[in-house]
């Protein structure tokens, strides 16, 4: 199984993995969160994330989804990319988390794939309710 590092902003991630576990009753995967704040600092995140990797690679590799590309959760996560193991989205939101927390026996290449298009389909233009 892939494991999952959902490393954002603030609580963003931590946020986001307690909304999707609460809607699917469980957490059907080893997933991991890395909050960057004002406070931390990333070359020690860095650190943390290589051992997180390592504790969720599990033979199958790490899904390592951020929240913003060429941010400072991005540039982690892309340092993080330098293991082989390691595949990084950015991007992250509630449908994309909800699409990857479905599919967990998936391998990594079809993982992605559904990553992806979660994401994506779940961004939708909203007209007010009187236009329904």
């Amino acid at each position: 199984m892939v494991g999952l590092l959902i490393i954002t902003h603030n609580y963003i991630g931590d946020a986001l993995l307690d909304t999707a576990t609460k809607m699917l009753g469980m957490c059907p995967v080893m997933v991991e969160t890395l909050s960057v704040t004002n406070e931390t600092d990333p070359d020690e995140l860095l650190v943390v994330g290589r051992r997180l990797v390592a504790d969720l690679s599990g033979g199958s590799g790490v899904l390592v989804l951020t929240d913003m590309y060429g941010s400072t959760p991005s540039n982690i996560a892309t340092a993080l990319a330098e293991d082989p193991r390691v595949t990084v989205i950015s991007g992250v939101n509630l449908p994309m988390l909800v699409r990857v927390m479905n599919y967990p026996e998936l391998p990594m290449d079809q993982l992605v794939v559904k990553a992806e298009s979660g994401g994506r389909d779940g961004i939708f233009p909203c007209a007010p309710r009187s236009e329904w």
